[in-house]
């Protein structure tokens, strides 16, 4: 089966906002730094190396299981737009709203979406700011 084709990647700051439909990701996840030359475990979402050591993110369990120590147990949110890795203003704008609303919010943009990691406690909160942010963002669309 041939994978799905998706829309083209949006640009256009109002269009991002109006049409982002967040979306909660089931399961928790945690962030993780080992040692620079460690391996990347099959189970990682997402990892990067910095001088400083290997950040990954994890499924909780599995963060657990390997005993190291945690930086942070996260919610993963995805922005289900299909967002250009060269729009400007869209993160600025999200991560505004939910520093306004006292939310820490981690990013890693991919190629097609933007996936959101926030405290599992604020994740109905994060939720609520980012839909509210889209409706206020579509209603401007609208009116024009």
């Amino acid at each position: 089966m041939p994978a799905e084709t998706p829309p083209p990647a949006e640009t256009r700051l109002d269009a991002l906002l109006a049409g982002m439909r967040p979306r909660r990701m089931p399961g928790q996840y945690a962030f993780v730094c080992l040692p620079g030359g460690s391996a990347i475990p099959a189970e990682a979402l997402a990892s990067f190396r910095e001088r400083e050591g290997l950040t990954l993110v994890l499924p909780l369990a599995e963060a657990e299981s390997i005993g190291c120590e945690i930086m942070l147990r996260a919610a993963w949110i995805v922005l289900e737009v299909n967002s250009s890795l060269e729009a400007c203003g869209f993160t600025a704008a999200f991560s505004r709203a939910l520093g306004e609303a006292g939310i820490a919010c981690n990013v890693l943009a991919a190629v097609h979406h933007d996936h959101l990691f926030v405290p599992i406690e604020q994740a109905d909160r994060a939720m609520q700011v980012l839909h509210t942010l889209q409706a206020q963002a579509g209603a401007d669309v609208r009116g024009r």
